[in-house]
């Protein structure tokens, strides 16, 4: 587990030294994630193919209105690792988000500040010589926020219900961090010096000028502790310039001026020949309060920057103060607090949107990891109850308004379902809901349905009819077989392969003999598989493919004919595990829309 690490300089010594053996031994331990219990878990990227060939790649727009969030959660989403522990971490996890409503509120607040110091920060930066006291003070601010930052998540972890494993540790870290002399020295320090700090309000400038009026040279006059306003010190200053247009003799202090805060808005504001001189010694804003800007081509730019140096002379106690406690902290390590902040969003954003679907009356529900070598378990498990594709609930879609809910299963025995069925009967819903499941689950998110028990799967691969313009020098058929072969070269025997209406873009008969030579091929790797096809003689020869299989490879996995069923010439949406009914549906179809001989004779 990681956590905060303070390193100390002493005297003019540059070598960092440790305060203690407990630190010392933080520094070698791994940052602490809410996705990786173990970040030497291997993994598998899905393919862009992948992602959108099972709409996952639409489903991650609707998370978040920022495109660099959707790349995030989908790029989360596919890399996945078939360890039980990573997924069991991540169901959890999100278990604690979705249930916890004011926690997710309360860490998105935080999250806010957290962003801030995440893009604008200047972490882990030596503060030398040469930085201005701006510089050091905007630090001075980045370490003030992450103490608040800390303070938040200390507190909103401490009072809420969590259950997960990686909350417990994250809370577990964030209290070290907390309770550590460190951080409570870094606290005291850092209060103490904004309270010096503040105290600078203002500083007042003299500027010599060349014989064009140009600024000639800066001199500071005096750092001060209040704002100036239009009366005090300057009692009148800018209406003794801008009404007599008189020039002082000397650069003896007189005490008559008044200081008088520039409006841009105003018309004329200098109509004296000191227009320009006015011009660069307060410097024109470009809006009211907004960023001072210098004239183009003037040598008043170099304004800013010498009085930064001449600042830093005249507060030099101040500054060296401010660099010391700086360089104290240097090494402080912030940047594991900021990298939680993807994950942190990853989760909040999907239990947000789940949640929001949950009120809509969908169903969904915690996965349960089967872990292999358990209990005699199965690594090929998969028993699901309910499910339905996601998409159905996500967008507007003819099916949307009747989703049928169905169970399925995969096991030692159950590995390859041949899926036949009426044209636009659901067969590519169910196949793709299947592969949803296992990318929502892997990644620790519930899945639409009533229950998801499985083992996790190495990788998840769909030979779904690829775009015309990728066929063009291949032919679809050759780019078919080309792709199911790198598909098949890839994929182990834990991975789930998805295939839609593959080798179907020739003549029966060549595209049969391709399908069943694929199937034997599947059936000898053992790989979980559905295959929805329109070839329903495919399906009537599983028995024949599974005998011939058990006395080459002596194997266990078997292919089963599986159909979508239909309520005459209505769809029913619901699959059963069943011989093929080719031969009726084209006829009842047929007849639906009048195109039977008899009926277009008539």
């Amino acid at each position: 587990m990681a956590s905060v690490v303070v390193a100390k300089l002493y005297g003019f010594r540059s070598k960092l030294h440790i305060r203690s053996e407990g630190e010392d031994k933080l520094m070698s331990q791994k940052k602490y994630s809410l996705l990786y219990p173990d970040t030497n878990a291997q993994y598998r990227t899905l393919s862009d193919v992948t992602m959108h060939d099972l709409g996952m790649d639409q489903i991650c727009k609707k998370l978040s209105a920022k495109e660099r969030e959707q790349n995030y959660i989908q790029n989360v989403m596919a890399r996945l690792y078939a360890d039980p522990a990573v997924t069991q971490y991540r169901c959890d996890i999100f278990e604690d988000v979705l249930q916890q409503k004011k926690m997710r509120d309360d860490l998105m607040e935080i999250l806010e500040r957290i962003s801030f110091l995440r893009e604008y920060g200047s972490f882990n930066r030596e503060y030398d010589e040469s930085a201005c006291v701006w510089d050091l003070l905007h630090r001075l601010d980045e370490l003030n926020d992450y103490i608040k930052c800390v303070d938040a998540l200390h507190t909103c972890l401490a009072a809420s219900d969590i259950h997960s494993a990686g909350f417990l540790g994250l809370k577990a870290y964030v209290e070290k961090i907390y309770a550590d002399n460190g951080f409570a020295e870094l606290k005291k320090d850092i209060s103490e010096l904004k309270m010096d700090t503040s105290q600078l309000k203002s500083i007042t400038v003299g500027i010599n000028l060349n014989d064009r009026f140009e600024a000639d040279g800066i001199g500071l006059i005096s750092v001060n502790s209040k704002y100036f306003t239009k009366s005090g010190i300057l009692g009148n200053f800018y209406d003794h310039i801008a009404s007599k247009d008189r020039i002082n003799e000397d650069t003896i202090w007189k005490k008559n001026f008044k200081f008088q805060p520039f409006d841009v808005n105003a018309d004329a504001v200098i109509s004296t020949p000191m227009q320009k001189v006015m011009d660069t010694a307060v410097m024109r804003s470009e809006s009211r309060g907004g960023i001072v800007k210098l004239p183009e081509g003037d040598q008043a730019k170099d304004v800013t920057r010498y009085t930064d140096r001449i600042v830093n002379h005249m507060i030099s106690h101040m500054v060296k103060r401010v660099r010391e406690v700086l360089n104290k902290y240097v090494s402080i390590t912030i940047t594991d607090m900021t990298d939680l902040i993807p994950e942190l969003l990853y989760y909040i954003k999907w239990a947000e949107y789940i949640q929001k679907l949950q009120e809509q009356g969908f169903t969904f529900a915690k996965a349960s990891v089967y872990k292999a070598g358990e209990n005699e378990s199965d690594p090929y498990m998969m028993q699901a109850r309910g499910i339905y594709n996601l998409k159905l609930a996500v967008f507007e879609t003819e099916e949307s308004g009747n989703i049928v809910p169905n169970d399925m299963d995969f096991d030692r025995n159950r590995r390859v379902y041949i899926l036949t069925g009426a044209n636009r009967g659901g067969k590519t819903t169910i196949t793709q809901a299947v592969g949803q499941l296992f990318v929502l689950a892997q990644g620790g998110i519930y899945i639409p349905g009533k229950a998801f028990t499985f083992s996790p799967v190495t990788g998840i691969y769909t030979h779904f009819p690829a775009d015309e313009d990728k066929t063009l020098d291949l032919g679809r058929l050759g780019e078919e077989c080309k792709r199911f072969k790198a598909i098949y070269e890839e994929a182990d025997s834990r991975s789930l392969l998805l295939m839609n209406e593959s080798f179907s873009t020739t003549s029966f008969e060549e595209g049969y003999y391709i399908a069943k030579d694929s199937v034997r091929a599947i059936l000898h790797k053992g790989m979980r598989t559905i295959y929805n096809t329109h070839m329903h003689k495919l399906a009537f020869d599983v028995e024949e493919m599974n005998e011939e299989q058990q006395k080459a490879e002596h194997t266990d996995g078997k292919a089963f004919s599986m159909i979508v069923h239909m309520k005459g010439t209505e769809r029913s949406y619901q699959i059963e595990v069943a011989p093929p009914e080719g031969k009726s549906y084209a006829s009842e179809i047929a007849q639906k829309y009048g195109v039977t001989y008899e009926m277009l004779v008539k």
